[in-house]
Order: C-alpha cells, then structure tokens, then sequence
C-alpha cells in the first residue's frame, strides 16, 4: 500500500512541474492516470474473485479435454477435411457426375470394409464404414439410411454395442427430421423402421411400425398394411412377445380372407398354431390347427395332417381331455401308416400306449404297444421294436403276469444283442423277473 501512495505522489508532483503550454492538456492526462490507477486502488477481494475465476475457467476446459478423451467425437459426423468430401466452391447440389464419382468410392471403401471382416479384423472394418458413412450422407438421406440399415446388421451380427447405438441415434435423430416435415415422408419412413427392424432395435421399430400402420389405414393402402403387419408379427415373434404378435397375424388372416388369397390364409394359420401353442392357448392352437386340416384335406396333401393331428392330440390333453386326445392320436397314426410315414405313425402310437397307461386301461396300452412293434418292422428300426418290447415287459410285470414279462424282455435281449446295446440291462430285468417272489417268514404259534 505505501508503495503505491508514493508512486501516486511521484506523478502528481510530476504533473506540477509541466510547462504552462502542456497544462492545456492536463485534464485529459488526470483523466488518463485515474484510470490507470484505478486497478491500484481496487479491493483486494475484486482481485481474488478474479483469479477464482481464472482459475474455474482452467478447471473447465481441463474437465471439458478429459471428457473428449473419454467421449471422442462421433464417428458418423461430417468430416470436411476428409479427401472424398467435395470440395465445392459454392454451395450447390452435387452434379451427377460427381455423385456417380463419390458412390463408386465409397463403393469401394464398403469392398475395403468387407475384406477387413473376412481378415478377422472388426476394428479396422468399422473404422472404414463409419468414414463411408459420413460421406454417404452427402448422397442424400435416402442413401445414409440404406447404408445405416446394412452396417447396423453387420454391428448386430459382430455383437458391435457401441457401433449398433450410434446408427440407432443416428436413425432416430432422422427420424425425428423427417416426422417434422409436413406431411411427413412416409415412404422413407418405412425405410427407417425397416433398418430398425435389421438391428433388432425393438421399441423404436414397433412404435414407428405402428405409425405407418395407423397411416397406411387412413390412405386404404392395403400393400402397406399387410407389409407392416407382417413386419411387426415377426418382430414380435422373434422377441418371444407371443401375444402381440397373434394380434399381428390374425389381422393378416382377415385380410388373407377377405381379398381371397389362399396361400396367405394358410402361412397365417400356420403362424397361428404355433404362436398358441408356444403361448399354452390350447383352445386356440386348437381351432387354428383344425382349420389347417381341413385346408390339407380338401387339398389332398395328406402328408401334413399327421403332426398337426398329434398336435391337436397334444392340445387335447393339456385341456384335460383324453377322450378327444386319443381319438386324434388314432387318426393321426391311421394317416400316416397309410401314407408310410412310419416316423408320425410310431410317435402317435408311443404318446397313444402313455395315455392309455395314465388311464390305467393296461389292455389298451398293451394292443398300442403291438401296433407298435408292427410299425418299427416296417420301418426297420430295431431300436424302436427294441423299446416296444422293453415297455411291454414292464407292463406286464406291473399286472403280476411274470412269464409274459420275461418273454418280452427276451425279445428285447435278441435285438439289444444285435445293436450291441443295453444287453445288461435286459439280463438284469430277466433275472429278476425269473426269481421267487420273497416269501414272508411265518409268524410263530400263539401258545395256548
């Protein structure tokens, strides 16, 4: 502080000794040096609050350099420096021309890519795609979301989190200009969805899907409905959402039905079918497998009623009706015995003796089990009269009758013999068939 006063007084003293011709100039030189001493006499807490503030600045662009080293800068921005990006003069359209020249470089980058993924080297490929996909953009939107859908397939398929996020973000923020446009472009919307659809994202697929729905609708667009439909019936089939996509497909078949387009119908029933039966609807698996059978029946395809027939059978059971299960599985066996198709045969036959056993009706299961070994002869499938012979056996012990048991599992000895195949275990089930039932030792006499 005293330095400062004495440097103060220093300058006054020197201003009294100007000469009178610069005294003229004095107020603008008083002028000049209070602002020059102002500083001087400032606070020392204005001081300090500044050098805070230098020093909060400093912190912020230290913290601002290490989040760009932990979040580099998107891969999928322009690069104007790249040597690909046209150098235009002013700001115009690309001429053919040089839209041709720019779609066979990148055409070959996309070749460059390709050849890093089959050298096993992931990075190096997409480091090359992204460059191709910023430069794509300048082709246009309908071309950057063409490339967006196949290299969001490839970072899908090569299980590429960071990639597959970024396309996504870049689609929605696509999106997102597209829906502000009035009317939006619907056509390049469908585009978006589709590419949503290849990277398995979902929510944003199903959400945009339904949008082109509620469009395609209002503007009587049946092609585009039944494509959206269909899109959105597989992407709720993939991700196991069985409900929603048995809303998909039965409005497809309404569809099918009313524009009178067979094949549809029956690729619908089809989808039906399995969708209840993996959902455990029965009833409904039911009726939309009756329908198919009656579709096969008047077609005359009678190879494909077998499996849907043990299908029902199996419906029926879950819905607690052996009565309507063994009837179907008696059909089902009748059908493809006739057609020798001895596999069905021999699984409607093996499902029809498990019934009539948890029915305790033995003698039925029993006559099954005779069927069976009739249909693995023609067939030549020794293992399968093998097993027939073994279930039989069991069987037979189960009604106390041992001789009939041990003549079973002899027969299935012979065949385990031939396949060199479970002959111990045979063996084992014979001799115990064959021992003396245990007899209880008498209880000692009651003294009188």
């Amino acid at each position: 502080m005293g330095l400062r006063i004495a440097r103060r007084k220093f300058q006054i003293d020197s201003l009294k000794r100007l000469p009178y011709k610069y005294l003229s100039a004095l107020p603008l030189a008083i002028a000049l040096l209070g602002a020059l001493e102002f500083r001087s006499f400032a606070p020392q807490a204005a001081i300090a609050q500044e050098e805070e503030n230098q020093e909060q600045e400093e912190q912020e662009q230290e913290q601002e350099e290490q989040e760009e080293e932990q979040f580099p800068p998107n891969p999928l921005e322009i690069d104007e420096s790249d040597p690909l990006f046209p150098q235009l003069i002013i700001d115009r359209p690309l001429s053919p021309q040089e839209r041709r020249v720019l779609a066979t470089a990148l055409d070959e980058l996309r070749v460059q890519a390709e050849q890093e993924l089959a050298a096993g080297n992931p990075a190096g490929a997409f480091e090359i795609l992204n460059r191709e996909l910023r430069l794509r953009r300048v082709l246009g939107v309908e071309e950057e979301v063409d490339s967006l859908s196949r290299v969001g397939e490839i970072a899908w398929r090569e299980n590429q989190t960071t990639e597959t996020r970024l396309i996504t973000e870049r689609l929605q923020q696509i999106e997102q200009e597209v829906q502000a446009e009035t009317p939006p472009d619907f056509d390049l919307l469908l585009r978006i969805a589709q590419a949503y659809q290849t990277m398995r994202a979902i929510d944003p697929a199903v959400t945009l899907y339904d949008q082109i729905l509620i469009r395609a609708r209002q503007q009587g667009d049946a092609a585009t409905e039944q494509d959206t439909l269909t899109a959105l019936g597989e992407l709720h089939l993939a991700w196991f959402d069985y409900t929603a996509a048995a809303i998909a497909y039965q409005e497809l078949l309404t569809l099918a039905r009313a524009r009178g387009d067979r094949p549809r119908e029956v690729e619908y029933l089809q989808q039906l079918a399995y969708i209840y039966q993996e959902n455990n609807q029965p009833e409904e698996a039911i009726a939309a497998q009756q329908e198919l059978v009656s579709v096969y029946q008047g077609r005359q395809e009678y190879a494909l009623i077998p499996p849907l027939k043990i299908a029902i059978a199996d419906s029926f059971q879950a819905l607690n009706r052996p009565d309507r299960a063994a009837t179907n599985y008696q059909e089902a066996f009748a059908v493809a015995r006739s057609g020798q198709q001895y596999a069905y045969a021999s699984e409607a036959l093996q499902k029809l003796a498990d019934l009539y056993r948890s029915l305790d009706r033995p003698d039925d299961a029993l006559v099954v089990y005779q069927l069976l070994i009739d249909v693995e002869q023609q067939s030549y499938n020794s293992y399968g009269i093998m097993q027939a012979y073994d279930e039989i056996g069991q069987l037979q012990l189960e009604r106390g009758n041992t001789n009939q048991a041990i003549a079973a599992f002899r027969r299935g000895l012979e065949l385990a013999r031939q396949l060199s195949y479970r002959e111990s275990y045979f063996t084992q089930q014979i001799e115990a068939a064959s021992q003396p039932p245990a007899q209880s030792n008498p209880e000692p006499a009651q003294p009188n």
